[in-house]
Order: structure tokens, then C-alpha cells, then sequence
């Protein structure tokens, strides 16, 4: 991905620089309630070169005035022309519309540069990311209950969302 600028936020590719960044998001209990376990930094590591670097599966959110990467982006096409995407910010910058900045920049660029026909997400929080998915401009495409393990190892459901080109900016 070409570096994306936004008003707070550069969006690039993962570097290996990342890791003690992405080990504050991936590492952190809070953080990744919605997620998986947090992970320790060897398996930051591991995951930022095979699927961050190697696959180019996400993209890193980073704060210009302190050049802290304080976002991962999940963007990767799923199928020719349908990209995922997901989010998980730095804790410390959650409720200031960090998330929302950097997810509309990518799903900009997925139409504009990419040629996207969709653009879909999934969460098991029912709250905030189906709130932010809301406010992407993205519908709500189904349900899938008790789907899928939560953090805690009880079933949770999961939300799906997408937008589609023609519904993208209105």
C-alpha cells in the first residue's frame, strides 16, 4: 500500500520497527478482550513478519506528531475485488476518533486506488465496532449466532458488515 495521509495519521506497511508497537496493542488484556488472548512478544514478532510483512494481510496507523504506530489495520482482499478489514488501536488513543480517521482513509483508498466493489467487517462486539462500522457507512449483512469463541471461551455472536461501491460516500 502507498502511504496514506490523513489529518493525525499516516497509514503504511508494516516494518519490522513495529514490533514494540504492535506488542503494546497485541499485548495489552483490555485491548484484545474482543480479540484473542494478548499476546506475548515473540508471537508479535512472528505474526508482524508472516502476515503483517510477508502476506501484506494489514496495514499500520501511524500518529504523525509522536510517529508512534498506534493502529493495526486488517486489509486484505479476500476475493478479486472484496476486501476485509478489521482494527485493534493502542488503548491510550481510544475515544478519539483514531479508529474512525484511519478506517475511512483505507476504505477510501480501497475504492479509489484499489477498485474495491465491497469492503466488509466482522466483530463480536456488539457495541463499539458495530458502532464504528455504523459510522464507516457500512449495513449490517447478518448475524451469526453464537458463531465463534470469545475471549473467555464462551460463544459469542458475530456481526458482519460491508459496504458496497455505489453506497460508498453517501
Amino acid at each position: 500500500m502507498k502511504n496514506v495521509e490523513t489529518a493525525r495519521l499516516t497509514i503504511r506497511d508494516f516494518t519490522l520497527e513495529d514490533a514494540k508497537d504492535l506488542h503494546d496493542i497485541f499485548g495489552d488484556e483490555e485491548t484484545m478482550l474482543n480479540c484473542e488472548p494478548p499476546y506475548d512478544f515473540e508471537k508479535v514478532q512472528q505474526f508482524l513478519e508472516s502476515f503483517c510483512i510477508g502476506r501484506r494481510g494489514a496495514v499500520a496507523a501511524v500518529e504523525k506528531l509522536s510517529r508512534k504506530m498506534i493502529g493495526y489495520i486488517l486489509f486484505n482482499e479476500f476475493d478479486p475485488g472484496v476486501y476485509e478489514m478489521g482494527w485493534i488501536f493502542n488503548r491510550s488513543y481510544w475515544r478519539q476518533g483514531y479508529a474512525y480517521e484511519a478506517c475511512k482513509a483505507v476504505i477510501d483508498y480501497a475504492f479509489c486506488e484499489r477498485n474495491a466493489h465491497k469492503v466488509f467487517a466482522e466483530a463480536i462486539d456488539g457495541v463499539k465496532s458495530v458502532g464504528l462500522m455504523k459510522k464507516l457507512g457500512m449495513t449490517q449483512e447478518g448475524i451469526q449466532r453464537s458463531q465463534t469463541l470469545d475471549h473467555s471461551g464462551k460463544w459469542a455472536d458475530l456481526y458482519f458488515y460491508g459496504l458496497l461501491r455505489e453506497e460508498w460516500g453517501t
